[in-house]
C-alpha cells in the first residue's frame, strides 16, 4: 500500500509539470505588448538639474509567457534618459558594478501580467532642440519587425545659476549667517557673495528677466550693495538654499501689478522643480533672511514653497517695508520677525505650518489691510503670533518692548483660535487690532482670566468682528478656495465693509490694483462676485 502511494505522488507530480506552461518564456513577444501611454512627457526642467521620476506600465494581454529580448533607449548609452525596469538597473556596460539604464535585454513577463519602467532624466540646454527646447529619445521594445516603441518629451530650460565655488581642497565657498553665542565667531553657510561681473551672469546685483535664476546654497547680499529684482523675474531656489541679505545690504524687489492675471509682473520666488506636482509642496528650499543691519522694500512678490518665507531679524532702525506680497505653503512660518520693524500692507498669507506672522523677541510691527489665514491641517498652527520674550534653558528670560498695529487686517484659519498673544507683564506690550475680521473661539473659556484677550478693551480692540464659534455661520469671510490660495473674498463676506475708510486712504488699492476708497473691505482684496 505504502509503494502504491508513493508511485500515485510521483505520477501526479510528473503529470502536473508536464501541463504546466507558466514558467516557460520559449515565446518572443510579437508587437503584441500594450502600454499606459505612448508618449511620457517629463515635465520642465532646468538644465543639468534632474527630473521627477515618471512611469510606464507594459501589459502583456496575450494567452502567453514572452520573453522581451530588448527593452532600450534609442539614442543608447548616450541618451539622457534612464530607466528601471521592474527594479532592474540594466547592463553593465563599464563594469562598474550598476546598470547603465539604457540597455535590458531578455526580460520575462508572464501571460496577462505587466511590468513597471520609471524613466528620470538630467540634461543640458545645448541637448535639446535649439528651436523648441525639447529634448526627446524612445524607448524600444523588441528588434526588426516585432518592434515597438514609446516616445519620450521633455522641455528644458535655461537659466542664470548662482552657486558657490568649489576649492581645491573639496570644500566649498561659504558665507556669513550666524553669531556663535559662545565664542562670538562667525558660523558660514554654503553659498556665495553676488558680484557685479560674473563670467556668465553678469551683474548679479540687477537680476534680469529673459530667463529664470537658480540658486545653489545661499546668494548674499554684502554690504554697501543692493540687490534689485525687477518685475516679471523669476527665482528658483534648490534644496536647503536661500537668500541672505547682509548688515549694511539692501533688497529691492519691484514687482508690479499683473493685468492680465497671469502674473507677468509679478517678481516670484520658488523650489526649482517645476513639475505640476510640486507647485504646492512645502519646505523645498530654506528662506529669505534679511540680517540685522539690513534693510528692504519689497513689493508685488509671490512666495511659494519655503521653509520659512522671510526671516527678518533685529532690524530696528528703518521700517522694511512689505507691499502686494503673498506667501504660501511654507513648512513653518511664512513671516518670521526677531525684533524686527515691519510696515507690511496687502499682504496675504496662507498655509503654514507654525504660523503665518511670528513676531518674537518684541519689535515695531504696523500691518494694513493684510490677510493672514491659516489652512495648514492640524490643531496647532495658527496665523498670528505676537511676543514680548525669550526664554532660554541656561540663562534669564530676556524682555523687549512690542508695539504692533493691525488695521482693517483678516486673522483667520481651520483651527478654533487664530491668534497667539504671548506677552509677560515684566515690559507691558501695545498693541490695537482696528476693524479687522479675527477668528477667536475661547473654547472652554481658557482665556477668559487673560486681559489680553479682552475684546470689549478700546485700548486694544476697536470696531472689529470676533467669529467665537456661537454659530456655524457667524462672521465667515467667505474666501474663494482657501485649498487653492485663493483667498479673494465674495459679496457675503463679514469682511465686506468692515475697513476704516481712514486706514484705507493710505493705501487706495487692493493688491489687484482694484480702488477700495469708496466702500472698503478688511483683508488685501476687495470682495467680489463670485461667478457659479
Amino acid at each position: 500500500m505504502r509503494n502504491f502511494i508513493f508511485l500515485f505522488i510521483i505520477g501526479l507530480f510528473i503529470s502536473v509539470s508536464s501541463c504546466r506552461s507558466d514558467f516557460d518564456f520559449a515565446t518572443s513577444n510579437n508587437g503584441d505588448l500594450a502600454f499606459s501611454r505612448d508618449t511620457v512627457y517629463l515635465d520642465t526642467v532646468f538644465r543639468n538639474i534632474g527630473s521627477s521620476t515618471y512611469t510606464l506600465k507594459v501589459y502583456n494581454k496575450t494567452n502567453n509567457n514572452i520573453s522581451i529580448p530588448t527593452i532600450k533607449l534609442g539614442k543608447g548609452n548616450g541618451s539622457k534618459y534612464r530607466m528601471t525596469v521592474d527594479g532592474m538597473t540594466g547592463e553593465d556596460v563599464d563594469n562598474s558594478g550598476y546598470g547603465d539604464g539604457k540597455t535590458f535585454s531578455n526580460i520575462e513577463l508572464l501571460a496577462k501580467d505587466s511590468l513597471y519602467i520609471f524613466i528620470e532624466t538630467t540634461a543640458d540646454i545645448t541637448d535639446a532642440n535649439p528651436t523648441d527646447f525639447l529634448y526627446t529619445d524612445q524607448i524600444q521594445f523588441g528588434n526588426g519587425e516585432n518592434f515597438q516603441k514609446v516616445e519620450l518629451v521633455t522641455l528644458i530650460q535655461d537659466a542664470y545659476f548662482i552657486y558657490p565655488r568649489r576649492f581645491d581642497n573639496g570644500f566649498y565657498e561659504g558665507v556669513p549667517i550666524a553669531i556663535d553665542p559662545t565664542d562670538n565667531s562667525v558660523v558660514a553657510a554654503y553659498g556665495r557673495n553676488l558680484v557685479h561681473d560674473h563670467v556668465d551672469n553678469g551683474d548679479e546685483f540687477t537680476f534680469k528677466t529673459d530667463k529664470p535664476y537658480v540658486v545653489y546654497g545661499f546668494a548674499s547680499v554684502p554690504a554697501n550693495e543692493t540687490l534689485t529684482i525687477p518685475k516679471g523675474a523669476r527665482v528658483h531656489f534648490h534644496a536647503d538654499s536661500g537668500l541672505i541679505v547682509q548688515d549694511g545690504g539692501n533688497l529691492v524687489i519691484s514687482g508690479d501689478y499683473s493685468p492680465t492675471g497671469n502674473d507677468e509682473n509679478e517678481v516670484i520666488f520658488e523650489g526649482d522643480r517645476l513639475e505640476p506636482d510640486y507647485s504646492d509642496v512645502p519646505g523645498q528650499w530654506d528662506f529669505v533672511y534679511l540680517r540685522p543691519g539690513s534693510t528692504a522694500d519689497i513689493n508685488h512678490l509671490t512666495l511659494k514653497n519655503a521653509t520659512v518665507g522671510m526671516l527678518i531679524d533685529s532690524n530696528a532702525g528703518g521700517a522694511m517695508k512689505i507691499r502686494n506680497t503673498q506667501i504660501y505653503d511654507c513648512s513653518n512660518v511664512g513671516i518670521l520677525a526677531r525684533t524686527a520693524n515691519i510696515e507690511g500692507s496687502n499682504i496675504v498669507i496662507n498655509s503654514t505650518g507654525q504660523f503665518d506672522l511670528a513676531c518674537t523677541k518684541g519689535g515695531t510691527y504696523n500691518f494694513t489691510h493684510c490677510t493672514f489665514n491659516n489652512n495648514w491641517p492640524g490643531s496647532n498652527p495658527e496665523a498670528l503670533l505676537l511676543q514680548n520674550y525669550q526664554e532660554y534653558s541656561d540663562a534669564p528670560t530676556d524682555f523687549y518692548p512690542i508695539t504692533a498695529s493691525f488695521n482693517n487686517c483678516i486673522i483667520y484659519g481651520n483651527n478654533q483660535v487664530e491668534m497667539a498673544l504671548d506677552f509677560k507683564d515684566d515690559v507691558p506690550p501695545v498693541f490695537k487690532f482696528t476693524n479687522c475680521l479675527i477668528r477667536f473661539n475661547n473654547i472652554n473659556n481658557q482665556f477668559t482670566n487673560n486681559a489680553y484677550y479682552d475684546f470689549a478693551n478700546l485700548d486694544h480692540y476697536a470696531g472689529n468682528k470676533i467669529n467665537t464659534g456661537t454659530s456655524a455661520t457667524q462672521f465667515l469671510p467667505d474666501f474663494l478656495d482657501v485649498n487653492k490660495n485663493a483667498l479673494i473674498i465674495g459679496t457675503e463676506s463679514a469682511a465686506k465693509g468692515l475697513a476704516d475708510p481712514a486706514f484705507s486712504a493710505l493705501y487706495p488699492l487692493d493688491i489687484l490694483n482694484k480702488n477700495r476708497q469708496d466702500a472698503p473691505d478688511a483683508g488685501a482684496y476687495q470682495s467680489i462676485i463670485f461667478e457659479n
